[in-house]
């Protein structure tokens, strides 16, 4: 199952209320994420706004589409928009492109032993 790994840039002046946001996602939000296929989805985000997702689906791209047709999604994006700079494609979940993994520790052992991660 492919990982999925991005980078934003959230504006530092903002990084407390962006923390603060994210303490509690619309419940609405999380159920529509779910149910696209957003799994173990988490952020990081560091002092200097770099913001790093993670998540685990199937089909990143269908996962992304799934979730445009969600009302819920383009209003939280609506919301969010403001605390990102260097957004090219005017919002963050449009602005994700995922980066290319060069190392997986259990695909490794896997490798090893004959087996399939």
């Amino acid at each position: 199952m492919p990982r999925i790994c991005f980078t934003l840039q959230v504006d530092p002046a903002r990084l407390d209320e962006y923390r603060a946001r994210h303490e509690r996602v619309w419940p609405e939000m999380l159920t529509a994420l779910a149910e696209c296929g957003w799994r173990d989805y988490s952020l990081f985000l560091r002092e200097d706004g770099l913001l790093v997702g993670y998540l685990v689906t199937d089909d990143f791209t269908a996962a992304q589409a799934a979730m445009q047709t969600r009302d819920v999604n383009s209003r939280w994006q609506a919301e969010m928009a403001p605390f990102f700079l260097n957004l090219d494609h005017g919002t963050a979940d449009r602005a994700m492109r995922p980066l290319a993994e060069v190392f997986n520790l259990e695909a490794q052992l896997a490798a090893q032993t004959g087996e399939q991660a």
